[in-house]
């Protein structure tokens, strides 16, 4: 039997392949993005009781209801934001799960989908997948902002779907309220819809206030925007997201969605439900908490022979090699992780068209152990 492929450009993940490798040689892994500290004890101890008490089957389709309108009082309280928790907010396998439900609900064969770059590896196969074309537009290389000029000249009366992250992975730049202006701006009298990837909502750093798609009115009203639990419980693994959107763009969605997973995870929903309400001061405190991991990790390389990037947001510091290596940057962290044992991931699999520069990025969303372990071997190279 011959198989044509439907995704010729996808393999094996660079996120599998290099933890993979960095099980091989026994590395420290600063590649996928995964905390390596414990999840909150109150978290798992509510997990635990729900699945204790019984429930364990099926969740409602849209997820359930103590999550839905727990969800909706913390956007209320974070963002100061009214959402209808039955027809706006719809609990998903985690945010990956809901980016390609999102794509599948509006985008049609032959439209067009504006993707950023670098962008997160699961973008384009369902772009791909909904027969549709995904046009890429490079981010500013020194500081990976929009060059918003260049998105109003790519948009064609083919696009159906503007697609962005903030704070951003790989990069860690954050959206400003201009930004979102600007996207509105684009957008306006239009047919496009935004898909907003804001699963590092709560991590971001300096004093910034999280730029969301939801604060925006103009965009709001047109927007997918997407959550994580996963990143902001520690809890990458439990695989428990969210979608945010008009109810009219919800119906769509949970169209989609009910044929990929149906429902997502029971226990962990009432787990969630209970974090929300009964400890708002967790995701409060995300911002210190992470910004203190960034700022040991920086200062722990300050010697090294690397330059590290700026970082607004995310758990992520993109390091330059220029000064240690010419290799490309794949070649890069293979060498990295078997002869110096420290996993990091490549920049080019986000891009269409890689810059070639020597950037890599490291994860710091970990110990303080490992971190400093990972940086002894990192400055001495």
């Amino acid at each position: 039997m011959q198989i044509v492929t439907k995704l010729p450009r996808v393999g094996t993940t660079i996120f599998t392949v290099m933890s993979q490798l960095a099980a091989e040689h026994g590395a420290i892994n600063l590649g996928q993005g995964f905390p390596d500290f414990s999840v909150p004890e109150f978290l798992v101890d509510a997990m635990a009781r729900a699945a204790r008490e019984g429930k364990n089957q099926y969740a409602p389709m849209s997820g359930i209801a103590a999550l839905r309108q727990a969800i909706a009082e913390k956007t209320a309280r974070c963002y100061g934001v009214a959402v209808d928790p039955d027809h706006e907010v719809t609990v998903t396998s985690g945010a990956s799960e809901a980016i390609y439900a999102a794509i599948q609900a509006v985008v049609r064969a032959g439209e067009e989908v504006i993707v950023l770059d670098p962008c997160y590896d699961c973008y384009e196969p369902a772009i791909d997948l909904a027969g549709a074309t995904a046009l890429h537009i490079p981010l500013r290389p020194d500081d990976f902002s929009v060059d918003w000029q260049r998105v109003r000249d790519a948009v064609t009366p083919r696009t159906r779907m503007i697609m962005v992250n903030s704070p951003h992975n790989p990069s860690g730049a954050a959206f400003s309220t201009a930004d979102l202006d600007a996207l509105a701006g684009i957008v306006r009298d239009s047919a496009i819809v935004v898909l907003s990837d804001e699963v590092y909502e709560h991590i971001i750093f300096d004093g910034r206030e999280h730029a969301t798609v939801l604060r925006h009115p103009e965009l709001r009203a047109r927007s997918f925007v997407i959550s994580s639990f996963g990143k902001t419980y520690h809890c990458t693994g439990w695989k428990v997201g969210y979608c945010i959107a008009p109810a009219a763009l919800s119906t769509e969605f949970r169209k989609v969605h009910q044929y990929i997973t149906f429902c997502t995870f029971n226990p962990a929903q009432w787990a969630f439900a209970e974090a929300i309400r009964q400890h708002p001061q967790h995701d409060q405190a995300l911002p210190a908490f992470y910004q203190a991991k960034r700022d040991r990790f920086q200062a722990l390389l300050k010697d090294s022979r690397f330059g590290l990037r700026p970082v607004a947001g995310s758990y992520f510091q993109l390091v330059d090699y220029s000064a240690i290596s010419d290799r490309d940057d794949v070649a890069f962290c293979r060498w990295l992780v078997a002869e110096k044992g420290i996993a990091a991931i490549p920049l080019s699999p986000f891009y269409r068209q890689h810059p070639n520069t020597h950037v890599v990025r490291l994860c710091f969303a970990k110990s303080d152990e490992t971190l400093a372990q990972a940086a002894a071997i990192l400055c001495a190279i």
